[in-house]
């Protein structure tokens, strides 16, 4: 039975996609210094799992990790734009470095394929919509550029090791179990919950900034489609992981309460810096070469998220 390792596994997308690899049958090790991962989102599931709790920085823990492991499901970083433009030089290290050394344990390990947690922040605020893989990447905040740096160093592994790389370029990941205190892509999670507390949701900026979120069922099956595509067709490459549909905040605001029953309007605040004003993924590359579906619509996402929610208040 192959083993897999997911870094960053007790995060929202790490134990997500833990939990549905061990749905279908996998043998599953996490690696998690959880610095932001937390214990309570694998509970249902660590009597079943290989917990190596330690940084992707340390050598001994990625060692011990790496271990027997077929394929790396890379999804450790320090996940935060603001918390990017605060704390740079960390923002950087977490991400470009512990990526590289990621790559560098798997190489040496022995492992077949490493899938990486890129992210559409690597796009930037360039007005073109849809973003297209063969853009040239603009980012606007450290945390776009470490990871757009973790990127180009899964090509370089690719191309001069041999070693088996595919970057996904996640776009706004949302669904049950998101912390909505984090700071990070945690929009739909905070509206929600301050909806079902009978509080105004908050904006920041006038509400038409647009996103093309992606469900977290949809993010777990890309995951799983490029762990088994074809190489010639996906490793060393980059892809977009999205619906392809674009929503407005004020549009996510309105959805919600619909779905909750009631007419919910949100306050308005000042925008924050580093904050993209669109984007809109054009999903084709994934689908054509990775066999990608984004079957679940963000309507359709965006209702079980609440139900999900609406039985934890």
């Amino acid at each position: 039975m192959a083993l897999y390792l997911v870094t960053g596994g007790a995060g929202f997308i790490g134990s997500s996609l833990a939990r549905a690899l061990l749905a279908r049958g996998d043998s599953v090790r996490i690696l998690d210094n959880f610095s932001s991962g937390k214990r309570e989102n694998i509970a249902d599931f660590a009597s079943r799992i290989d917990l190596v709790t330690g940084d992707i920085l340390d050598d001994a823990a990625l060692t011990r990790a790496m271990a027997g492991v077929e394929v790396v499901y890379h999804e450790a970083a320090i996940p935060s734009v603001p918390k990017s433009m605060a704390e740079p030089v960390q923002n950087h290290d977490a991400n470009a470095t512990g990526t590289l050394k990621v790559l560098d344990h798997a190489r040496k390990a022995g492992v077949r394929r490493v899938i990486y947690a890129a992210s559409s922040a690597a796009y930037g605020d360039d007005p073109v919509l849809p973003k297209v893989e063969t853009m040239l990447p603009l980012p606007i905040s450290p945390y776009g550029a470490s990871k757009l740096a973790g990127e180009q160093y899964c090509h370089v592994y690719a191309r001069a090791f041999g070693l088996e790389t595919v970057c996904l370029r996640y776009f706004n990941v949302f669904g049950p179990r998101q912390d909505p205190a984090s700071e990070y892509a945690a929009v739909i999670p905070k509206f929600i919950t301050m909806a079902l507390a009978g509080q105004t949701p908050r904006i920041f900026g006038d509400g038409t900034q647009s996103r093309d979120f992606a469900y977290i069922d949809n993010v777990i099956e890309a995951n799983f489609k490029a762990a088994t595509a074809d190489a010639r067709l996906a490793s060393g490459g980059v892809f977009n992981i999205a619906c392809g549909v674009v929503t407005d905040l004020n549009q996510v605001v309105a959805q919600i309460g619909d779905v909750l029953g009631m007419k919910l309007k949100a306050r308005h605040e000042p925008e924050r810096v580093g904050d993209i004003k669109h984007s809109l993924a054009d999903i084709t590359q994934a689908r054509t070469r990775l066999g990608y579906t984004a079957a679940v619509s963000f309507a359709e996402g965006l209702r079980r998220t609440v139900e999900w929610y609406r039985t934890k208040v």
